[in-house]
């Protein structure tokens, strides 16, 4: 491990752009942190920090001049490696004939700096059900082949977090090419810094650093383990797939059926759903037409169309159909579960419906007591 002086962060950015990398990284934009292509430290939402809870989140300016002293906001980084809108092809009548042409576009080399240990296992997550798999997805593979990624320790959960209970942070473990724990004491601001890839190290090696400390390297382990403390929420995720198969028909579905508005929030902004339709476009001569595949909703009522009919018209169908998926079904198709604690699906719930709380509501009211 090393240690980085908070004004060493700029020559990062530096090397990073130097070897041809487009920067994306966490930056302030109607009124929360929203990923984005940054050109510099100055791009961060320095001394800001967040408020969450159901169905709230607020920024507010910290006492300090922190880089990355929030958590997570309404975006994950499944923008940049799974888009939501992406052309797949393009096709050209000529007579009575087709000309297909597939989308072969090359993928910019990005550099994700901010991702915090939730984040990097939902990346993992989507690795999974796209690149690993016997269906791998081409435009998925092409990108993720051009990420490197930077990742930040969490050492201020907010009230939304539950990593810790899904066991995916507050540190990022490994995945990593760099990751980074800021540390601000004692009027000193530094980083200490891993590397988790040959990449990794040769970018430390250009960044002006110094052996870390051991008082250094233990004041970064004690706020990973207060932090490990101060999570938000807690979720017990023991027999959780049986318990959530053997409770189908559990009233606590018509509860959150009374409350859920069906706005699909919760998959929008997690960083692990994958649901997406495709759709044809022609112009107005008909001479072109494209295919386009964009990010759908389980919540969605189209979604659940069949040629017999709706099967899940009511809004606790819709929820207990994501929840199960999310926390069950995912580990039989995936050998994980589809969710990080990043908490972003109950603090942009517009009526802060709570995982966390309909998980305890039917652990401990089973119905079939």
């Amino acid at each position: 491990m090393v240690t980085i002086d908070r004004k060493s962060i700029g020559m990062l950015f530096n090397i990073l752009k130097d070897r041809g990398y487009r920067i994306i990284g966490p930056t302030v934009r109607d009124k929360a942190v929203v990923y984005d292509e940054i050109d510099s430290v100055n791009d961060l939402p320095i001394g800001m920090t967040d408020e969450q809870d159901a169905a709230k989140y607020r920024l507010k300016k910290r006492n300090d001049n922190a880089l990355f002293g929030f958590v997570v906001g309404p975006q994950s980084w499944k923008k940049y490696l799974f888009p939501p809108l992406l052309r797949l092809l393009t096709l050209k009548r000529s007579g009575k004939e087709f000309t297909i042409k597939e989308d072969q576009s090359n993928p910019d080399k990005l550099a994700l700096i901010g991702v915090r240990g939730c984040e990097l296992n939902a990346i993992f997550i989507q690795d999974k059900v796209f690149r690993d798999g016997k269906y791998a997805d081409p435009y998925y593979k092409k990108i993720r082949e051009n990420i490197l990624i930077i990742a930040v320790n969490c050492t201020e959960p907010k009230g939304t977090c539950f990593c810790t209970s899904m066991s995916t942070g507050p540190k990022a473990k490994d995945g990593f090419d760099i990751s980074l724990t800021e540390i601000i004491s004692d009027k000193k601001h530094y980083f200490i810094a891993e590397s988790g890839s040959q990449t990794g190290d040769e970018i430390l090696t250009n960044v002006p650093h110094r052996e870390a400390d051991k008082n250094e390297i233990q004041q970064a382990e004690k706020l990973l383990k207060d932090a490990s403390k101060k999570m938000g929420k807690r979720m017990d995720t023991r027999g959780i797939k049986e318990l959530l198969y053997s409770n189908i028909e559990h009233p606590e579905w018509e509860n959150v059926s009374k409350r859920c508005l069906t706005c699909a929030n919760c998959t929008m902004v997690c960083p692990t759903c994958f649901c997406s339709t495709v759709e044809d476009v022609t112009d107005l001569t008909g001479e072109n037409a494209e295919r386009w595949r964009r990010w759908d909703s389980c919540f969605s009522l189209d979604y659940s169309k069949v040629a017999g009919g709706n099967f899940r018209t009511s809004p606790g169908a819709r929820y207990r159909q994501w929840m199960n998926h999310k926390l069950a079904s995912w580990i039989d198709q995936f050998g994980t579960s589809g969710c990080v604690g990043c908490g972003r699906c109950i603090t942009w719930c517009p009526v802060g419906i709570d995982i966390t709380e309909e998980v305890r509501v039917i652990r401990n009211n089973p119905a079939n007591k």
